[in-house]
């Protein structure tokens, strides 16, 4: 695997940690905490391959519909995880930051994120976009309302513009995104960054992806021929 085709960008859609619980007879919260450790793991792996950027699907707008039990322990787990990495970060020079709507979350997890992202906000290795009560279309939606509170008429409307008010506009689009667990859907992340995204689906469920399986991924990455809607000449 050559360093020169390292995507700069990777999303990741960790999926399969209920399933993962349930093949061992687990509660499905079990299988959270180590998709916990699984994330953790990648983010080194990513942080030593030279990522520069990498998206973690933490929590969507639609996983509240799960039970409410099973939100309170994947939202615990956030805040343990935001507190208790910090010297993790802080070694490895991994700076913070999120992606979706703050305004869903409740004030002790903001409290945890706002602290990890101004703890973080110097550090020049790795970013990590933590997307939490994140979904494209929300994203998109405040997008739109952002503009126009701006005075901006609908005729100048660009896709510019629409870029300018994203979440982060300032961070490149997914060169490469990832979907654990075996599942072919994009699940409302990233839609309008993950346009030209390159897509790869590992069959493993998430508590079982490792350095490995994100190696396998890239190199996969470096065989594609990226023409963003162009063709060979």
């Amino acid at each position: 695997m050559t360093s020169l085709l390292i995507p700069a960008h990777i999303g990741i859609i960790m999926d399969g940690n209920g399933r993962w619980a349930q093949k061992r007879k687990m509660l499905r919260t079990q299988g959270h905490l180590e998709g916990l450790k699984s994330a953790k793991r990648i983010v080194k792996a990513a942080s030593d391959l030279g990522v520069s950027y990498l998206t973690l699907y933490v929590f969507s707008t639609e996983n509240w519909k799960r039970t409410s039990d099973e939100v309170k322990f994947i939202m615990a787990l956030v805040k343990q995880y935001l507190k208790a990495e910090l010297d993790f970060y802080r070694e490895n020079h991994i700076r913070i930051r999120h992606i979706g709507d703050p305004a869903g979350l409740s004030t002790d997890i903001l409290k945890e994120l706002e602290e990890a992202i101004e703890e973080t906000r110097s550090f020049e290795g790795m970013q990590v976009i933590l997307a939490l009560n994140y979904g494209g279309r929300d994203e998109i939606i405040r997008a739109v309302k952002r503009i126009f509170t701006k005075d901006i008429s609908e005729n100048a409307i660009t896709e510019e513009i629409i870029k300018k008010n994203l979440d982060n506009p300032d961070i490149p689009d997914p060169d490469l995104i990832i979907r654990s667990a075996g599942e072919y859907r994009i699940s409302n992340f990233l839609l309008w960054e993950g346009a030209y995204s390159e897509y790869y689906v590992s069959e493993k469920l998430w508590p079982d992806f490792s350095k490995e399986d994100l190696i396998s991924a890239i190199t996969e990455y470096q065989r594609r021929d990226r023409r963003f809607g162009g063709t060979i000449m």
